[in-house]
C-alpha cells in the first residue's frame, strides 16, 4: 500500500496540535512525497479532501549526546489544510 509509504504519522505537538484547531494537521512525510500525491494519501487513508497542502524540509540538527557530538536526522514535514468543520481523530 503506497501510503502507508508516504506518510509516515502525524506530528503531535503543542505547536501541531494548536494548528490543529484551525484545520490544520502536520504529518511526516516521505522525502520523495509530493503535494499531490501527499492529498490522494490523505484521501484514501481519512475520506476527507484536503483544500491545500504545505510541505516543508526539516534539516538535520548537530546535538550533543552524552558528550559527544551526532546528528539528528531531518526529513520532511506536511501541513495539510481541510475546511472548516471536518476534524480528523488520532486516538
Amino acid at each position: 500500500m503506497i501510503t502507508m509509504k508516504l506518510i509516515k504519522n502525524p506530528r503531535i505537538t503543542e505547536k501541531a496540535s494548536s494548528h490543529a484547531e484551525n484545520n490544520v494537521y502536520t504529518f511526516d512525510v516521505a522525502p520523495s512525497a509530493n503535494k499531490t500525491e501527499i492529498k490522494k494519501a490523505i484521501f484514501q487513508l481519512y475520506k476527507i479532501k484536503p483544500v491545500k497542502v504545505n510541505i516543508l524540509k526539516i534539516k538535520e540538527k548537530t546535538v550533543m549526546l552524552r558528550g559527544k557530538r551526532s546528528m539528528k536526522s531531518g526529513g520532511k514535514k506536511a501541513l495539510v489544510y481541510f475546511k472548516k468543520g471536518e476534524k480528523i481523530d488520532f486516538l
